[in-house]
């Protein structure tokens, strides 16, 4: 019996060690669980320093859109290399935390036809000792996490005839029980398309819709896991080893499909919010995979919004609200019950067409950073925008939006109390650790 209860104990110990290393990191696009929440035992910093926050290092980078993510002692991120507007190179870079020391550098020919031609979107997924990349282009490519050996790869636009969106592939790859699962864009009912983890092998392909940019996650609804996408056409839920279509709600654009932030959940509802199509919240079924409509609001135009109007970055839950960036930055809390406003703030970030601020959860509080390159330490609740402190993390670039000064759109990672953010000239880490 003593025996029993010490090896029942050990493995509860080594458990809660593994959960908590796992926490610390942020492996994925939004975080270990794709949903913006930032998980660590690491005391943060309770204020920000005026002017710039001390930087550990910089690297310099080429430009792209893709956020870094952080497994252990590597930080991941893509960007490109070009002799020209179209005749490019895309990258997969891997760097050590503590020092910025490159560790490997995979590369490859991705000629672009797309809009914006800045670099890729996505962020590097990184699980089980791998990595998974995938470029503006559709280039996928599976390489071993420590050396950038590649393992598998796949050409998404030719091998499935591609339809790509004007602005490219943006939704990072999905990895979840045995599968790689990703937006391809293909012809013949491949929108998405699931593959095989150790061989790369199709798995299934589903929809035929024209594909978006957000980013699927995985969501249970009973005793079923559901993987939740959103298309150019519809908010879809499909079964993990099938593709089958368990749920399908209707979201056609009257403009064109501009879904860029992911779907986000309660366990009990979904919402989503395009910068032309507004927002349209979710009621999901708790016992089985099913789901309803439960309000759609849209304004009349991308200035005249109606509710939430999102281009870029991520809205939050919290309680009973909503809260999000509209289409001209205005930071917005919803009532989650009807989309009605409660209130707008227009100080977090400066007003501009497709003004953005990525909002990463912390406890009670959250942590905001801006298109200007801005971090800041905020609370958002029904009451209003409660902005505690902010200093400059990055300086704005213009490969990624070549006016107004620049941009800085890509999403920071949190790992183990560091923070590690990009622009189109350099790969930055700077410490949150109290």
């Amino acid at each position: 019996m003593k025996s029993f209860l010490l090896s029942t104990f050990t493995l509860l110990v080594v458990t809660f060690v593994q959960a908590s290393a796992i926490a610390q990191d942020w492996p994925q696009w939004r975080g270990v669980n794709r949903d913006g929440v930032l998980r660590t035992s690491v005391d943060l910093i309770d204020e920000l320093p005026a002017g710039q926050l001390p930087r550990r290092w910089s690297v310099p980078i080429g430009p792209g859109y893709s956020g870094p993510t952080v497994v252990g002692d590597r930080v991941y991120v893509m960007d490109r290399q070009s002799d020209g507007d179209r005749d490019s190179r895309e990258r997969v870079l891997c760097f050590d935390t503590a020092t910025g020391a490159t560790v490997w550098t995979h590369e490859y020919n991705a000629p672009y036809t797309i809009q914006y031609t800045a670099g890729p979107r996505a962020a590097v997924t990184i699980a089980n000792g791998r990595a998974f990349a995938v470029g503006a282009m559709g280039h996928l490519h599976c390489l071993d996490a420590a050396t950038g050996e590649v393992l598998w790869k796949h050409d998404l636009e030719t091998e499935y005839d591609g339809k790509l969106p004007i602005w490219g592939i943006a939704a990072a790859p999905l990895v979840h029980d045995g599968l790689v699962i990703q937006v391809a864009s293909g012809s013949r009912s491949a929108c998405i398309v699931a593959f095989d983890f150790e061989t790369g092998e199709e798995r299934w392909r589903s929809l035929d819709e024209p594909a978006g940019y957000s980013a699927p996650i995985v969501i249970q609804q009973g005793d079923t896991d559901v993987i939740v996408c959103w298309t150019g056409a519809s908010v879809s839920g499909l079964a993990p080893q099938s593709g089958e279509v368990l749920w399908s709600i209707p979201m056609p654009s009257r403009n064109m499909p501009i879904g860029v932030p992911t779907p986000i959940t309660d366990g009990k509802h979904l919402f989503v919010s395009s910068f032309y199509d507004g927002s349209m919240m979710i009621e999901l079924e708790q016992s089985k995979p099913a789901a309803t409509q439960l309000w759609h609001r849209v304004g009349i135009d991308e200035k005249n919004t109606d509710a939430l109007h999102c281009m870029i970055g991520t809205p939050l839950f919290k309680g009973d609200s909503v809260f999000g960036v509209d289409s001209y930055g205005e930071l917005r809390c919803l009532k989650k019950s009807n989309g009605d406003r409660v209130w707008e703030d227009r100080t977090a970030v400066p007003r501009n067409r497709w003004g953005t601020i990525h909002i990463i959860q912390h406890g009670d509080k959250e942590i905001l950073f801006n298109d200007q390159g801005e971090l800041i330490f905020a609370t958002l609740s029904r009451q209003g925008y409660s902005e505690h402190s902010r200093t400059k993390l990055l300086a704005p670039t213009r490969k990624q939006l070549p006016r107004r000064g620049g941009v800085t759109w890509a999403h920071p990672a949190i790992a183990d109390g560091y923070i590690y953010a990009r622009s189109d000239n350099e790969l930055i880490s700077a410490s949150l650790r109290k």
